[in-house]
């Protein structure tokens, strides 16, 4: 089975966001229509700081996951 590929973490002035780049047997089990809770995705394997969210589907390639986390999250 292949590995998740974690993109370098990249910011705005509220999010930090990061991809994911899932191999194809683990993509191909993925809803398509819907964003994943946290206990789903890391149910597939998928490893995030706490507070991440799946924030959008990337429609024409299913395979990549967005994931964006409020950037003061650890002092709230």
């Amino acid at each position: 089975m292949g590995q998740i590929k974690y993109s370098e973490k990249y910011f705005n002035d509220t999010y930090e966001y990061r991809y994911l780049v899932l191999p194809p047997e683990v993509a191909k089990l993925l809803p398509k229509n819907r964003l994943l809770s946290e206990n789903e995705w890391r149910a597939i394997g998928v490893q995030q700081s706490r507070g991440s969210v799946h924030y959008a589907i990337h429609h024409l390639e299913t395979h990549i996951m967005l994931f964006r986390r409020r950037i003061n999250y650890q002092q709230q």
